[in-house]
C-alpha cells in the first residue's frame, strides 16, 4: 500500500500531459494577468541588464584596476558561488508567501548592490575583493529570480498559457544583454564603467518602487495565495518526499534535459565571440554580438505562441512540452553541426538558428516543472537550476582564467 507522501507525489505528479489534479491555484484575470506579465518582462530584462554589466565593463575595469586574466576570473566567477546558494531556498518561499513578493525583495536587493557597485570599488579595501563580494551578492539575491518564476506561472497561469508566458518573459533575458551592451559601449566610450552600473541600478530600483505601490499594496489586485490541492507544507518539508518526488522517472528526466541545455546555453554565450573574433578576425563584432539575441528575441515569442497554439488545438500537454525540447535541443544543434567553415554570413545565419530554437526551452522543459508539480514548482525549480548554475561557473572560469 502507498504511503501518503507517495500518494502526494502521485496527485501532484502528472506525468501523462492532462490537468493534474492537484492543478487548482487562483490563476490571475487576464486585465491583471497582462500588467503582471509586462512587468516580469521588465524585470527580467533589467536582471539580464545588471548580471551582464560586469562582463561588459569588465576590460575596461581590469584596466584601472590592473587585474590579470585570473583576477577577472575570479571577480565574474563569484557571481555563481552566490547563484547556487539561493536557488531552493527562493523557490521554496515562493511556493509558501507568493513568487511576487519574493521577486519584489530580491529585485529590491540587487538593484541596491548593482547602484552601489562603484561606490564599492572605490573604498580603501582592495578592488579585487569589494567587486568580487558585490559580483557573490548579485548572484545571491538574483538566484532566486527564476525559481520565483516558476512558482508564479504554477499558481497564476493556466496550462495552456504558461508556454507562451515564459516565451514572453524569456524576451527580456535577450532584451538585457542587447540593452548593457549597447548602451555599456556607448557609456564606456563616452565616459567610463560606473554610470552603466549607476542607471541599470536605478531603473531596477523604479521597476520595484513601481510594483509595490500600484501591485502589491494595492487592494484586490493581486489576489492571496490560494491553496492548490498539493502537500501540505509539512509534508513539502519532509526529506522522504522530496527524495520520492526528486528520484521519480519524469523528474530525473526533466534535470538532466534543464542541465543539457544550460550547459549548451553557457558554452554558447562564453565562446561565440572567441569563436567569431578567431575564425573571421576581420568580421564586424556587432553582427555576431548582436544578430542572434535579435533573432533569440523573435523565436522565444514564436515558440511560446506555437505552444500555446497546439495546446489550444487539442494536442497534449505531454506532446507539445517534448516537441519544444527536441526543436531547443536535437534541431539547434544540427544548425551548430554545420559550423564548419562556411562563409561569415552561413555562419551568422547557423548560429541565429541555433541559439534562437534553443528559446523553445521556454516551451519546453522550463515549465514541464509547472506541469509536473504545481504546488511546489518553485523550490523543485530550485533545484534543478542550482545544478545548472555549476555549469555557468565552470564555463565562466574556463573563458577568462
Amino acid at each position: 500500500m502507498l504511503s501518503s507522501e507517495e500518494v502526494m507525489i502521485d496527485t501532484v505528479l502528472d506525468v501523462s500531459g492532462t490537468k493534474s489534479k492537484a492543478s487548482t491555484a487562483q490563476t490571475w484575470p487576464r486585465p491583471v494577468a497582462r500588467v503582471w506579465i509586462t512587468m516580469l518582462l521588465l524585470i527580467t530584462w533589467l536582471l539580464y541588464s545588471a548580471r551582464m554589466a560586469m562582463p561588459v565593463c569588465a576590460v575596461t575595469m581590469a584596466t584601472q584596476f590592473s587585474w590579470s586574466k585570473t583576477d577577472s576570473g575570479v571577480v565574474m566567477s563569484g557571481f555563481f558561488y552566490g547563484y547556487c546558494l539561493t536557488q531552493v531556498l527562493g523557490g521554496y518561499a515562493s511556493d509558501r508567501i507568493g513568487g511576487e513578493r519574493v521577486l519584489l525583495l530580491s529585485s529590491t536587493a540587487w538593484a541596491f548592490v548593482t547602484a552601489v557597485t562603484p561606490l564599492l570599488a572605490h573604498l580603501s579595501i582592495s578592488p579585487l575583493v569589494t567587486m568580487t563580494t558585490a559580483r557573490f551578492l548579485m548572484g545571491l539575491f538574483q538566484g532566486v529570480h527564476y525559481p520565483s518564476l516558476a512558482s508564479v506561472c504554477a499558481q497564476r497561469v493556466g496550462e495552456g498559457e504558461r508556454g507562451f508566458v515564459m516565451g514572453v518573459i524569456g524576451c527580456g533575458s535577450h532584451l538585457g544583454v542587447l540593452f548593457v551592451g549597447g548602451l555599456g559601449s556607448v557609456i564606456l566610450e563616452l565616459h567610463s564603467w560606473e554610470p552603466v552600473f549607476t542607471i541599470v541600478g536605478l531603473l531596477s530600483a523604479l521597476w520595484a518602487f513601481g510594483v509595490w505601490q500600484c501591485l502589491v499594496t494595492a487592494p484586490g489586485v493581486m489576489a492571496e495565495k490560494a491553496s492548490n490541492g498539493g502537500p501540505k507544507l509539512h509534508q513539502q518539508q519532509s526529506a522522504a518526499f522530496w527524495l520520492n518526488l526528486c528520484m521519480k522517472p519524469a523528474v530525473l528526466s526533466m534535470f538532466f534535459a534543464h542541465l543539457c541545455h544550460a550547459a549548451c546555453s553557457y558554452t554558447l554565450i562564453s565562446w561565440l565571440p572567441t569563436f567569431f573574433k578567431e575564425t573571421y578576425p576581420h568580421a564586424k563584432g556587432w553582427v555576431f554580438n548582436m544578430v542572434p539575441w535579435f533573432v533569440a528575441m523573435v523565436s522565444s515569442l514564436l515558440g511560446g505562441s506555437l505552444s500555446r497554439y497546439l495546446i489550444k488545438n487539442g494536442y497534449s500537454v505531454s506532446v507539445v512540452r517534448k516537441l519544444m525540447q527536441g526543436c531547443a535541443m536535437g534541431l539547434s544543434s544540427v544548425f551548430l553541426l554545420l559550423c564548419r567553415n562556411p562563409s561569415f554570413g552561413l555562419t551568422v545565419a547557423y548560429v541565429s538558428a541555433a541559439v534562437g530554437l534553443g528559446t523553445f526551452n521556454s516551451s519546453g522543459v522550463t515549465v514541464n516543472v509547472h506541469d509536473l508539480a504545481p504546488s511546489c514548482a518553485g523550490a523543485l525549480y530550485g533545484i534543478m537550476n542550482t545544478c545548472a548554475a555549476f555549469t555557468g561557473k565552470k564555463h565562466c572560469c574556463t573563458v577568462l582564467v
